[in-house]
């Protein structure tokens, strides 16, 4: 579990395949460096955000630790498109005295989006982004929480019907996460935010639940008593 709260850039020093019979296909290792202040308390097995997505440290030494990727995660994000010199965003699992400065974070990339474009706004920039899962935008909601990167952000706006959703850097979270320097064209991962999914599992259990010979019947009876009360009100 993360915060979404960017600790630190770190920069991928090296791209390894990995023994297929290791991985399960054509996994990488990735070498991420320049980190040495989120790996002062680091053990082997710990858990990592790195641009969104929870790997496992397999090394680490000094300034640098050591992830796998598996070919799953390769497809789902866009860890895939990294190269030697990439910058990273990087957060540490939360730890029972982390502050939740941000939201509840899985580090379970949804889907990845692209970015249509970049307006500034004062000193402010707002990112239009057009998700690869179009169906995932009925969980984002203006003034909501998602994660981009790694990185929690508010949503400002929504389209549907468009399918697009934006969201705005500040001066202070420009200079911190690696969004801020990515063009129209580019890919960021995303993870909605959990709550929405889950009210949404709850909600069409339930109605499943009380479902009797067609329509559920709590529609039936809140339906039922509205008419009869728009009769009421038309009687008198």
């Amino acid at each position: 579990m993360f915060t979404g709260l960017v600790e630190t850039i770190g920069t991928v020093t090296a791209l390894t395949s990995l023994d297929p019979s290791l991985s399960g296909g054509n996994g990488t290792s990735l070498t991420i460096s320049d980190c040495a202040s989120i790996l002062t308390d680091a053990q082997a097995g710990d858990s990592i955000s790195v641009n969104g997505t929870c790997l496992t440290v397999t090394e680490f030494d000094g300034p640098s630790f050591k992830a796998g990727v598996a070919p799953e995660t390769l497809r789902r994000t866009n860890l895939g498109r990294l190269k030697e010199g990439s910058k990273v965003n990087l957060e540490r699992a939360v730890s029972a005295s982390t502050r939740m400065g941000g939201h509840f974070v899985q580090g379970h990339v949804d889907t990845v989006a692209t970015i249509e474009s970049v307006t500034p706004d004062g000193n402010a920039y707002t990112f239009r982004l057009s998700p690869r899962d179009k169906s995932l935008l009925r969980y984002v909601v203006e003034k909501g929480f998602i994660t981009l990167d790694g990185a929690s952000l508010t949503v400002t706006k929504v389209d549907d019907a468009q399918g697009w959703f934006e969201v705005m850097l500040i001066a202070y979270t420009q200079e911190r996460v690696v969004t801020a320097t990515k063009q129209p064209g580019d890919e960021v991962n995303v993870e909605i935010d959990v709550v929405g999914k889950l009210v949404e599992k709850s909600v069409v259990g339930y109605f499943e639940s009380t479902t009797k010979d067609g329509p559920p019947a709590i529609l039936e009876k809140i339906v039922g008593r509205l008419v009869d009360e728009k009769l009421n009100t038309l009687q008198r």
